[in-house]
């Protein structure tokens, strides 16, 4: 999915919250707060790390995860060939919410919940009657979030000046034009949804 410049910075102007991440790990006293930990999956000693940054709402990122990445899962994260990394990179303000819910569900629930959304963005990102906040937080209540926690979360705005922050800095840092995008052991990056034979050739490319 592409996006421009613009839409981030007014994206990004709905939670100008000065010192976020600092603030989230002061709400936590001395204990991290795992909201704001790195998501991956894999061996943690993997010589071959591919990361990648997509959006909840994206439809190219939604291809990638319903064809591709089970794939990936099965033949190169659970064998121990790569480490995978999930970097939120909401390209609209709806994505950014989900993101948010996604974060503050237990760390091992987020990589099923994302796929999950990515899923059925029919169902909710892009539902014809009914609110799509609506339909998201019965999505979360399927993952297990409380209503309650689902409230506070959509309105807490250290969390999403969080993620945006995170998302500003990796757009200026590598330049992204596009989501669902990739960067293998720092080497190669690809902003495109790919099929898997494309994406273990990268892997290969890579190492």
């Amino acid at each position: 999915m592409a996006f421009s410049r613009r839409s981030l910075l007014v994206t990004a102007g709905t939670a100008l919250v000065a010192g976020a991440t600092g603030g989230l790990a002061r709400a936590q006293g001395t204990t991290t707060d795992t909201r704001i930990t790195p998501r991956e999956l894999g061996d943690p000693k993997a010589k071959i790390v591919v990361e990648e940054w997509f959006s909840l709402t994206c439809i190219h990122c939604a291809h990638f995860a319903e064809n591709t990445f089970p794939l990936v899962k099965k033949n190169l994260i659970d064998t121990g060939k790569i480490r995978y990394v999930f970097h939120d990179f909401p390209t609209d303000q709806l994505a950014t919410v989900a993101a948010m819910v996604a974060r503050t569900l237990p760390p091992e629930r987020y990589e099923a919940f994302a796929v999950s959304l990515l899923s059925s963005l029919d169902r909710w990102a892009y539902v014809q009657n009914g609110s799509p906040l609506e339909a998201l937080k019965k999505m979360a209540a399927f993952a297990g979030m409380p209503g309650e926690t689902f409230d506070k979360t959509v309105a807490d705005q250290q969390l999403m000046q969080f993620i945006l922050a995170q998302q500003t800095e990796a757009q200026d840092k590598y330049h992204f034009d596009s989501t669902p995008t990739f960067r293998f052991n720092n080497k190669i990056q690809v902003s495109n949804d790919m099929d898997y034979e494309t994406f273990a050739k990268n892997v290969t490319d890579a190492s």
